[in-house]
C-alpha cells in the first residue's frame, strides 16, 4: 500500500472524535511530519481555532493576518520556509465541495516537501474535510472548535438549518454569511442541487430570538419537505405558506425569495414573497432586480403564488440581501444607502463568492459603527458560470 492510501485508510477507520489524532499519526509515520494541527474557521469567519477538547488552551489565529489564513482565504497551499531551519510548515485548505471548513497545518523536513508531497497533502486535507462533515453527526468536537463565543439558542437553531456557507460546481459558486454570527435569529438561506437544477431559498423571518428561529425552522423544513416531494416552485411556496398559516393563523409571517435555476440554460423561476432583495452585477454595473412582490408566507390562508421568469448569463453575479443590510442605520441615524451598497458590491467584484458576503458585511459594520445591530443581516452571493 502506498503512503497516500495508508493515510486515507487511517482517516476512514478513525473514530469520529479522533480524526486529528489519526491524521497526525499517519502523517508522522508516512510523511515524516514533525507536527500536525487542524484549525477550524469560526462562525464569523474571523479566526481559525485549533481542534482540541474543552477547555481550550491553544490560542486561535486570525484569518486575515496569518499564514494559515492565507491558505484558507486563497484555498491554495501555502508553505512557510524558516530561515536557518531545515524544515517547512505547510498549510492546506480543508474544504468540502467549496465549503471552507478550516486548515490542516503540517511541519516536515524541507527536503521531503516535494511537489508530489504537496499534491498528496492537499488531497489528504480534502479527504479530512469530508470525514469531518460525516463525523459531526456523532461528535460535537469540530462544532465546538468553530466557536469563539457561546451561541445564543436562536443562533444554535439557525446554524443547524444551514446547508453550509459556500458551495461550488462548474455551473455556479455560492457564498453566504449571517451576522451577528453568534446571535442571529430570523434570517436564513438554503440550497439544493440536482443534475439539472439549483434551488436557492433566502428567508427573512419576523420577530426576535427564539420565536424568530422557530418560525424560520418551520418555514425551511416545510419548503424542504415540498421540494423533496418533487413539487413545483409555486407549490413549494403554497405548502410552506399553509404550514405557517396553519400554526400561527396570520399572527406571524416570513419573507422569502425562492429561485430555481436551470443549469443548462440559465433560465430561472422566481417567487418573490417579501422583503429579501436581489441585485445583479453584470459587466461591472450593479443594479437592483425589480420583481413582482407577492405576499409573505403565512400572512393569509390559501395564497396563490406565481413564479416569474428571469435569466442569468455567464459572468453574472447575483446578491441576495435581507433588510438587516439595507435598513441598518449609522450612529447619526443615516440609513445604509443604495450608493454605499453599490460601492461595496463593485469593490468586492474580484473576490470569490465565498469571501464576498463577509467583506460586504464588514463594510456594513463600518457604517453602523460601535453600536449593536438592531437586526440580523444576511448576504448571499452567487456567481453564474453557465453550463460547461
Amino acid at each position: 500500500m502506498d503512503r497516500f492510501s495508508a493515510v486515507e485508510r487511517a482517516l476512514r477507520r478513525a473514530p469520529a472524535h479522533a480524526l486529528l489524532e489519526a491524521v497526525r499519526n499517519a502523517l508522522t509515520a508516512h510523511y515524516t511530519a514533525t507536527s500536525v494541527d487542524l484549525l477550524m474557521a469560526d462562525y464569523a469567519m474571523t479566526i481559525l481555532q485549533p481542534v482540541q477538547a474543552l477547555p481550550y488552551t491553544a490560542e486561535p489565529v486570525p484569518v486575515h493576518t496569518s499564514a494559515p489564513g492565507r491558505a484558507f482565504g486563497a484555498q491554495q497551499p501555502y508553505a512557510e520556509r524558516h530561515p536557518r531551519a531545515s524544515d517547512v510548515t505547510a498549510h492546506f485548505p480543508v474544504s468540502v465541495r467549496g465549503d471552507r471548513i478550516g486548515v490542516l497545518t503540517v511541519r516536515l523536513p524541507e527536503d521531503h516537501y516535494t511537489p508530489q508531497t504537496e499534491r498528496e497533502l492537499r488531497d489528504i486535507a480534502e479527504i479530512l474535510g469530508h470525514e469531518i462533515v460525516v463525523a459531526e453527526r456523532d461528535t460535537d468536537l469540530y462544532l465546538q472548535a468553530r466557536r469563539a463565543n457561546r451561541l445564543t439558542l436562536a443562533a444554535e437553531m439557525q446554524w443547524q438549518l444551514l446547508p453550509g456557507r459556500s458551495c461550488a460546481r462548474p455551473e455556479y459558486e455560492i457564498g453566504a454569511q449571517l451576522e451577528p454570527a453568534y446571535a442571529i435569529f430570523g434570517d436564513n438561506f438554503d440550497w439544493s442541487a440536482s443534475a439539472d437544477h439549483l434551488t436557492l431559498t433566502v428567508t427573512n423571518g419576523m420577530g426576535e430570538g427564539i420565536e424568530a428561529a422557530l418560525l424560520t425552522s418551520l418555514a425551511i423544513n416545510a419548503l424542504r419537505n415540498a421540494r423533496r416531494a418533487g413539487l413545483s416552485l409555486a407549490d413549494q411556496a403554497f405548502l410552506a405558506d399553509q404550514a405557517i398559516y396553519g400554526h400561527y393563523h396570520g399572527a406571524a409571517h416570513l419573507s422569502v425569495l425562492l429561485l430555481r435555476f436551470h443549469l443548462a440554460t440559465g433560465e430561472v423561476e422566481i417567487v418573490d414573497a417579501g422583503s429579501p432583495k436581489m441585485w445583479r452585477l453584470r459587466q461591472g454595473k450593479a443594479e437592483p432586480i425589480e420583481l413582482e412582490a407577492q405576499l409573505p408566507l403565512g400572512m393569509f390562508e390559501d395564497t396563490i403564488y406565481t413564479p416569474q421568469a428571469f435569466s442569468v448569463l455567464p459572468g453574472d453575479r447575483l446578491f441576495f440581501l435581507s433588510d438587516g443590510v439595507y435598513d441598518v442605520a449609522s450612529p447619526a441615524g443615516e440609513r445604509y444607502s443604495e450608493k454605499a451598497l453599490i460601492r461595496a458590491m463593485t469593490a468586492t467584484r474580484l473576490l470569490p463568492p465565498s469571501q464576498v458576503p463577509r467583506a460586504v458585511l464588514q463594510e456594513l459594520a463600518g457604517h453602523r459603527g460601535p453600536i449593536d445591530a438592531e437586526d440580523d443581516a444576511m448576504v448571499v452571493c452567487l456567481d453564474w458560470h453557465g453550463s460547461p
